[in-house]
């Protein structure tokens, strides 16, 4: 059961820096309708502390969540808040809007997405939407998903940061084995990386993918070919 003043939306603020958590927690109390019930340092406390506000009937509404935090990051902490309490919605702020970080939050349950450049109304007003069960993206987000719908990214475009990676130790001649060793990850992850890969730049072997890395200057052609 939600509990938290009434016609209050209670909120949960976790962020690991203790000048913005402040801050935040400041600015809300004040604004019209918002309760601030509780603070966190991290997922790991933030989890903690919805146990004990559970516990005493306390729950928020809505969670305010940083994503880089240590111990359990935000979209761990995410996951696990939705699985736990369906009824509490978490809007993520952070200063990180790459539309991978975007997704990874919206498929583990996201109630908003905003940057932490975003003015005080506006997080008031995804905290607001949240309550009432919509969805409430930062413009610029929202701005970068649409154009990602409407225009899907090709080529390099389609790969993240660890894919493009594991395109160039492909290319380098490593083996599943090697790759794992290479990044610290077990051999089935690299395996999985290096299909992903192969289906994103629809290329049918690994041969096709170290040629591709060579055309896109990922790494330089052996000698006397290029």
């Amino acid at each position: 059961m939600i509990v938290a003043g009434r016609d209050q939306i209670g909120v949960l603020v976790v962020d690991d820096h203790a000048v913005v958590r402040r801050g935040l927690a400041a600015y809300l109390e004040s604004a019209e309708g918002i309760e601030v019930v509780a603070e966190a340092t991290d997922g790991q406390d933030a989890l903690a502390v919805l146990a004990r506000l559970a516990a005493q009937g306390r729950l928020p509404r809505v969670v305010l969540m940083d994503v880089l935090m240590p111990r359990l990051d935000g979209i761990s902490a995410l996951a696990a808040v939705v699985a736990k309490y369906p009824d509490v919605r978490v809007v993520v702020l952070t200063s990180f809007g790459e539309t991978e970080r975007v997704h990874a939050a919206l498929q583990a349950g996201a109630a908003g997405y905003l940057l932490k450049d975003a003015d005080p109304d506006e997080v008031a007003a995804a905290i607001r939407a949240a309550a009432r069960g919509e969805v409430h993206l930062d413009p610029a987000v929202a701005g970068r998903l649409t154009r990602q719908l409407v225009s899907p990214p090709m080529g390099l475009a389609a790969l993240t940061a660890r894919e493009r990676t594991i395109l160039t130790l492909v290319a380098r001649g490593l083996s599943n084995r090697q790759i794992a060793n290479e990044l610290s990850i077990s051999e089935r992850t690299a395996r999985t990386h290096v299909s992903h890969v192969l289906t994103k730049l629809q290329l049918p072997s690994r041969t096709q993918a170290a040629l591709f890395a060579i055309r896109e200057g990922l790494i330089d052609a052996p000698n006397g070919q290029g």
